[in-house]
């Protein structure tokens, strides 16, 4: 069983009095787990962020807290961070037994490459990220492995139901939840005009020409002849 190796103390600090462990480079945490009595420990924080960089939160930690003949076997169930200042604040480490089932959360990475997603204005989609998974703690995966290279046109997808895990890992997601698919670049056209509208338009055009047309006339007609004004004065 591959395991990474951590060291703690049990810890009597509490409160708002961690603040000074912090300062110090300790980070306060705690164990719990079924069957188990729940204990208040404290990790060196450099320690902890390269076994938080290592074993994430799929893979068991060997515990070694204080004196204790044992250690114990664990899993990181939870981490508080401050993003602000990239500071681990608080973990809580979950103590695991190696013949019961466990639900855990493993990540899916896509590999393969899909012919339809090179496709010009194509795009692959990972919809569903983490895939939920029940087994005994020794047979966790890591991650789980999903071959895009199915996705040869873009009307096809991978589901849930497709992804294969080893015979002890049971999948507990919706098996008809979408985990990749190829988004299409949708390309606006201008929107013709219907031919009623454009009939309606061209309506509006001609009563306007001839509103003009009659305007031109009625002035024309107010205007005095300059040829009648002289064959009277003749």
């Amino acid at each position: 069983m591959d395991t990474v190796e951590l060291k703690a103390t049990k810890r009597h600090v509490e409160g708002k009095k961690v603040k000074e462990l912090r300062r110090q480079g300790i980070t306060p945490a705690h164990l719990f787990g079924p069957e188990v009595e729940s204990v208040s420990i404290q990790v060196d924080t450099p320690s902890l962020k390269r076994t938080l960089g290592e074993a994430g939160r799929t893979k068991l930690i060997s515990l070694h807290i204080g004196r204790e003949k044992s250690p114990r076997t664990v899993m990181i169930r939870e981490v508080q961070i401050n993003s602000l200042k990239d500071e681990v604040l608080h973990v809580d480490f979950y103590q695991v037994q190696l013949t019961e089932n466990i639900k855990v959360n493993v990540p899916i990475i896509l590999i393969g490459d899909s012919a339809a997603a090179k496709a010009k204005g194509n795009t692959l989609v990972q919809e569903l990220n983490e895939l939920t998974i029940e087994c005994l703690p020794t047979s966790i995966p890591s991650t789980v492995e999903v071959d895009v290279s199915t996705l040869v046109t873009a009307d096809l997808m991978i589901r849930v139901k497709d992804i294969q895990v080893a015979k002890e890992v049971t999948i507990l997601n919706d098996p008809g939840v979408v985990v990749a698919r190829i988004a299409i670049e949708v390309v606006e056209k201008e929107i013709e005009k219907p031919r009623a509208e454009e009939a309606v338009e061209g309506e509006a055009a001609a009563e306007g020409e001839e509103a003009e047309g009659k305007k031109e006339s009625t002035e024309k007609a107010d205007k005095p002849d300059k040829s009648d004004k002289k064959d009277k004065k003749d």
